[in-house]
C-alpha cells in the first residue's frame, strides 16, 4: 500500500481521536459546583448557562469535525482532486495561472461548503446565548470583504510561491522563505493602519479619567504609547477582549467597547499592563521568529516532496504538479504541525502567566487583575473547570483558575 496514503490517513485517525477524546473528557470535566473563587462573580444561573455554552458548542463541533473530515474523504477516495485538475487543465492556461485556479476553486468551495455552519454558530448558538451582535448585513459584507481581502493579499502571494517553485530550482524554497517572510513583516506594519479598519473602527480613547490613567501607566513603564484605540467589538459580539498589533510607529493598543463598559478603570488599566507586558517580554517578536523558521522548515521539506510520484498517486493524480504537491504535503506535514502547535500552545501560556505577572507587578495591584479575569470569564460564558488534557492540546492561555493562583503568589 502507498506509504503516504499510510501515514495521511494514520495522521487524520490520530488527530480525531485525540480531538475526540479530549472534548469526551472536557465536558465530563464540568461540574455544577461553583468554584470559591468565583462565588461573588457568577450566581447559579450565569454559572449553569456557561456550562450548557461550552456543551453547546463542543457539540457543534463535533458535528462540523465529522462532516468536514467525511467530505475530505469522499472527494479524495471519489477522485476529486484528480477530476478537478483535469478540469482546470482543460481550460489550458499556463501551469502559473492553473495553479491559482486550482487552488482558489477549492478554498472559495470549502468557504461555501462552512458557511451554513458559519450562520448556524452565528444567529443560532450565539445569538441563544445572548453573545450575537451582528446582523446579516454585517455578516455579509464581512464575507465580501474577507473574499475580496483574500483575492488581493492571497494571489499574489500564492503565485509568487508557485512560480519560485517552478521555476528557480534547487533553491526554491529558500527564495520562496524568504519572500513569505518580508510579507509576513510588511503585514505586521500594514494592517493596523489599513486591513484591520475594514471590518472595525478604531476611534482614538477620548480624553479622561481613563486615558489620563492610562497615560500615566504607560510613563511609569516607559512603553511609548504611538495608538490608543477603542474598537466597536460590539457592533458583532458582547464579549469582550483587547490586543496589541503592529509595531515601530504603527503600534495599536486596542480595546473592546464592550470592555470598557463592563470594567472599572483599575481594571482596564490592568488589562492594557496585561499587553504592554507581551510587548515588554518580546512576546510578539519571539512568535514571530518562531512563525518564520517554521514556514522555513515547511518549504524546506516541501521542496523534497514535490517530486515524489508516491505522494501523488496517493490521491489518484494522473500528473504531478507544484500546486497539488502543495496542498498535499499540506496533509502529510500535519502530524508534525500538529506536534509543533502543542508546543506553541505551551509557550504561549507560559507567555500569557508572564503578562499576568509584569500586569500585578508594575500595577502593583494584583486584585485589579485578578478581578479583570473573573469578570471576563463571566462575560464571555468561559469554562471555569477544563480537563487538563484538553488545556494541554488546545488552550493558547492557561484556565483562568490557574492564572488566578499564579498572581495570588507573586505577593507570597
Amino acid at each position: 500500500m502507498n506509504i503516504y496514503l499510510i501515514i495521511i490517513l494514520a495522521a487524520i485517525a490520530v488527530d480525531f481521536i485525540l480531538d475526540i477524546s479530549s472534548n469526551w473528557l472536557n465536558l465530563k470535566a464540568l461540574t455544577k459546583k461553583l468554584p470559591d473563587e468565583f462565588s461573588e462573580v457568577y450566581d447559579e444561573e450565569t454559572y449553569a448557562k456557561s456550562q450548557e455554552y461550552t456543551k453547546v458548542t463542543t457539540r457543534f463541533g463535533f458535528f462540523t469535525g465529522i462532516f468536514d473530515l467525511a467530505l475530505l474523504l469522499a472527494f479524495w477516495f471519489s477522485g476529486g482532486f484528480n477530476w478537478l485538475d483535469q478540469i482546470v487543465r482543460s481550460w489550458e492556461f499556463g501551469e502559473l495561472v492553473t495553479g491559482l485556479f486550482f487552488i482558489g476553486i477549492l478554498m472559495i468551495a470549502k468557504t461555501i461548503i462552512s458557511l451554513p455552519f458559519s450562520v448556524y454558530s452565528t444567529f443560532v448558538i450565539e445569538e441563544r446565548f445572548g453573545f450575537n451582535k451582528t446582523t446579516p448585513k454585517t455578516f455579509v459584507l464581512d464575507l465580501i470583504k474577507g473574499l475580496l481581502l483574500g483575492a488581493v493579499i492571497g494571489i499574489p502571494l500564492l503565485a509568487g510561491v508557485l512560480a519560485f517553485f517552478m521555476y528557480t530550482g534547487d533553491f526554491a524554497w529558500l527564495y520562496a522563505w524568504l519572500a513569505v517572510t518580508f510579507f509576513t513583516l510588511i503585514m505586521q506594519y500594514v494592517a493596523p493602519t489599513w486591513i484591520m479598519p475594514l471590518f472595525n473602527k478604531f476611534t482614538p480613547l477620548e480624553e479622561g479619567e481613563l486615558r489620563t490613567a492610562i497615560e500615566e501607566y504607560t510613563e511609569k513603564v516607559n512603553f511609548p504609547l504611538q495608538g490608543l484605540f477603542v474598537i466597536d467589538g460590539s457592533k458583532r459580539s458582547s464579549k469582550s477582549n483587547a490586543f496589541f498589533t503592529g509595531f515601530g510607529k504603527n503600534k495599536r493598543v486596542a480595546l473592546y467597547d464592550t470592555l470598557i463598559e463592563n470594567h472599572t478603570i483599575p481594571e482596564l488599566v490592568a488589562v492594557l499592563a496585561h499587553e504592554i507586558g507581551h510587548y515588554k517580554k518580546k512576546h510578539i517578536i519571539k512568535g514571530m521568529v518562531i512563525s518564520i523558521l517554521q514556514t522555513g522548515v515547511l518549504f524546506f521539506l516541501l521542496s523534497f516532496f514535490l517530486s515524489e510520484a508516491a505522494l501523488f498517486e496517493a490521491f489518484y493524480m494522473e500528473q504531478m504538479s507544484v500546486y497539488t504537491g502543495l496542498i498535499f504535503f499540506g496533509m502529510l506535514y500535519s502530524p508534525i504541525e500538529m506536534i509543533l502547535s502543542i508546543f506553541m500552545q505551551m509557550s504561549s501560556r507560559k507567555h500569557e502567566y508572564e503578562a499576568d505577572e509584569f500586569a500585578a507587578v508594575t500595577t502593583e495591584k494584583p486584585g485589579d487583575m485578578i478581578s479583570t479575569l473573573k469578570k471576563l470569564s463571566k462575560d464571555n460564558l468561559s469554562n471555569l473547570t477544563p480537563h487538563p488534557f484538553y488545556v494541554f492540546l488546545n488552550y493558547s492561555h492557561p484556565p483562568v483558575l490557574q492564572r488566578i493562583k499564579a498572581i495570588r503568589k507573586i505577593n507570597d
